[in-house]
């Protein structure tokens, strides 16, 4: 006979207490990473469902028979809960980069979070309870709602998961790199001073959680180092302490007056600027801030009205006398007299530029149309003013001039244009996507490349990636994958990705042909694009079509001569494609067996990448319920 334990009204209260204790905790986090975000605030609501049947609970007489029995289930409960407030406290305060980068352990954390709630709750005996129906229907509703959970996938996990092969990369030197550091740290949320310094902070403990360093810490860390320097923030990013620095130091000393610092840089000011909202910064910094597509202020975070800079001439005065006072020497800045009026000579050059676009001579045309290209490759200042000035119905027109050269130079500038989140769709909407289409199917080299890069810079926009596809788009991007140079298969393969993301487009470039030549960069390993294709099939592998034409022999034996010989994060997106593959049709899991997969595929389950390990053990589960398995 199971031994009933004997329950009080003090610790059955107490019990309850402390699980509704768990719920308030969890429901006051405010700061989930964007990664998680939806997948958090769903099981804090969820969560809240339960408080009802606690309250209840609560009131209950403690004579009453089944309370006792459900001691253990309570308990267990509680365990759960004090799991879920772990998971959802590590998704409020945790590095956003890991987050982000171990995206698909995460949600297998909160499946096990699921399960184990779930699994409390069947053992609860409602009815001996006497637990109302109103509050039974409700957890059976909250029940349901994890169930589904479970089955769920998001793709937006695919495409972060792309950004970072592309910007881990080091042969990858595409223009399109700045666009995709920024739109990742967009995505994360760390493009502020005070969201990298916290991302810092919370490598750090992550660093001290698991001891040290490992491959996957030192590539957070590069990560954050660049988002600094995107942000505008110069600085080393250093884990073991306070960041060491030239300016840290300056700043650090009582005797400068606050007013004379950066508040981005925390240095002394040597050419000191007023911004829009009235703020003083240092002109490098705050030139590398706008630099980085931000138009905000730094210090009040209010949008710009305008990105002109004035001199700060009596603050400058001030420092200069400070200094001579203190005996401190600025450092020399030979450009400071000249970069006054920079800004000025700039904008008035571009408004130039942009009417000569109309100009009726070809050679003021053309060389209007290069120096626009020249001037919005790296300064997202530059990319504004010229869309906000009138430059892309211009340049749009331009896009079909009988002049391949002409053709060439538009199509680069507008891939830079677009790099800005506002362009894209001033861009798309001038009509500009046919014709791009149009110099990607007989254009230069170069043109093709860059009209490659700029559809991929575009379908950032989910709307857009659907005009790509209706104006067909997908066919000249295949044939570019096929046979174009080194760098146009690169733009193609990434073009070709982001497109993917939408239903409609897999079918489109299946019927394009899209399967061969990424069978053939799977072949060819000097093309070293056996990441990029294999993330590509993944996408392509969840659609019957595609799984219908990847899913043959050769295919799979060459998937797995990639899992035992492949880099890691080749075995890692091989096993990912398999498993994908294998979960449709079980025959497909068998022909791998007899190419001699498990051997290497169990060798991946102990020592491969995070994601490799659970994508290898979760295909062996799979292997166990098929028959003939070793």
């Amino acid at each position: 006979m199971e031994r009933q334990f004997v329950m009080d009204s003090s610790s059955s209260s107490e019990l309850v207490r402390e699980m509704m204790e768990v719920i308030e905790t969890v429901g006051s986090y405010a700061g989930f990473r964007v990664t998680q975000r939806k997948e958090c605030l769903n099981l804090v609501r969820r969560l809240k469902l339960l408080v009802p049947l606690l309250e209840e609970i609560k009131e209950l007489d403690y004579s009453v028979s089944g309370l006792g029995l459900a001691l253990n289930s309570l308990l267990n409960l509680k365990k759960a809960l004090l799991g879920a407030k772990k998971l959802l406290k590590n998704c409020n305060y945790g590095s956003k980069i890991y987050l982000a980068m171990e995206s698909e352990a995460v949600m297998c954390r909160f499946h096990a979070v699921y399960h184990k709630i779930n699994q409390a709750l069947d053992n609860i005996p409602f009815d001996k309870l006497g637990v109302s129906i109103e509050v039974k229907e409700q957890v059976e509703l909250m029940r349901m709602q994890l169930k589904r959970a479970k089955r769920r996938t998001d793709t937006q996990d695919m495409e972060l998961a792309m950004d970072m092969i592309v910007i881990f990369s080091k042969k990858d030197e595409r223009n399109a790199d700045i666009a995709i550091l920024e739109r990742l740290a967009n995505k994360l949320e760390l493009h502020t001073n005070a969201e990298l310094k916290a991302e810092k902070t919370a490598i750090a403990k992550l660093v001290k959680q698991r001891g040290g360093y490992n491959e996957t810490m030192h590539q957070i860390v590069d990560l954050l180092g660049k988002f600094k320097q995107i942000a505008g923030i110069d600085e080393t990013v250093s884990l073991d302490g306070p960041i060491s620095t030239r300016t840290a130091q300056t700043c650090q000393s009582p005797l400068v007056p606050h007013e004379f610092v950066c508040p981005i840089m925390l240095e002394i000011m040597t050419d000191p600027v007023i911004v829009a909202t009235g703020q003083t910064y240092e002109r490098d910094s705050i030139r590398k801030w706008l630099n980085s597509n931000h138009r905000t202020c730094p210090k009040t975070g209010q949008t710009l009205e305008h990105l002109s800079l004035a001199p700060n001439f009596a603050l400058r005065n001030l420092i200069l006398q400070w200094c001579e006072k203190n005996n401190l020497e600025l450092p020399k800045k030979d450009n400071y007299a000249s970069s006054v009026n920079y800004s000025a000579e700039i904008m008035e050059e571009m408004s130039s530029l942009v009417l000569n676009l109309s100009s009726s001579q070809p050679n003021v045309r053309r060389d209007a149309i290069v120096k626009i290209r020249m001037l919005s490759k790296e300064n997202p200042e530059n990319r504004i003013f010229i869309a906000n000035d009138g430059g892309i119905p211009r340049l749009v027109q331009l896009l079909s001039y009988p002049d391949s050269n002409i053709q060439e130079h538009t199509v680069t500038a507008l891939l830079n244009l677009s790099i800005d989140e506002t362009n894209k769709r001033l861009i798309a909407r001038e009509g500009a996507i046919p014709a791009i289409i149009e110099i990607l199917q007989n254009g230069t080299d170069e043109a093709r490349e860059n009209s490659a890069a700029a559809l991929f810079s575009l379908s950032m926009l989910d709307e857009n990636k659907v005009l790509v596809g209706n104006f067909n788009g997908i066919p000249p991007l295949v044939a570019l994958l096929k046979n174009g140079t080194m760098r146009g298969k690169k733009d193609a393969a990434t073009a070709l990705f982001n497109l993917s993301l939408n239903q409609a487009n897999k079918s489109r470039a299946i019927k394009a042909g899209i399967i061969p030549p990424l069978l053939h960069l799977l072949a060819d390993k000097n093309l070293g694009m056996i990441d990029e294709a294999l993330s590509i099939l993944l996408l392509l592998a969840s659609h019957p079509e595609g799984q219908n034409e990847i899913g043959q022999l050769s295919f799979i034996e060459t998937l797995v001569e990639i899992i035992r010989n492949g880099t890691p994060k080749n075995k890692e997106c091989a096993v990912s494609v398999l498993l994908e593959l294998g979960l449709n049709n079980s025959s497909l899991i068998l022909a791998a067996l007899q190419f001699g997969v498990y051997e290497p595929l169990r060798e991946i389950s102990i020592s491969g990448t995070n994601r490799a390990q659970r994508k290898a053990n979760s295909l062996l589960q799979h292997m166990s319920k098929c028959e003939h398995i070793p």
